[in-house]
């Protein structure tokens, strides 16, 4: 798409595994998967979360970078009580790499 002229922003928990990828601009949120913008029923706090997100597209200088934004999930997403029993099958087949990018990061010190 960012080829074709499109601009993109990827809101994502795993913004390690983003970057490895080459994701032009990454708007990292610490929330758990299937919940990026927020609590169910939360308008105002998913407005926000979205906002930001947005807000990427103006601080991104340069392909690659990470924003982190400043939300938190409100209690321990493990704990979570809508997690699945088994992670996603996606995330079953990416998990190594998530690992191994992640470790990467923490070695650059980032």
């Amino acid at each position: 798409m960012e080829e074709a002229g499109f601009s993109t922003v990827v809101l994502n928990p795993t913004w390690e595994f983003t970057r490895a990828e080459g994701i032009p601009r990454t708007a990292a949120i610490e929330h758990p998967y299937a919940r990026p913008v927020g609590q169910i029923g939360d308008r105002e706090g998913q407005r926000k979360v979205l906002l930001e997100a947005l807000s990427v597209f103006e601080k991104a200088k340069k392909p690659g970078e990470v924003f982190h934004l400043p939300f938190t999930w409100p209690e321990d997403p493990r704990k979570t009580d809508w997690q699945p029993p088994e992670m996603s099958p996606l995330i079953k087949h990416y998990l190594e790499d998530i690992k191994k990018a992640r470790k990467a990061q923490e070695e650059k010190g980032a």
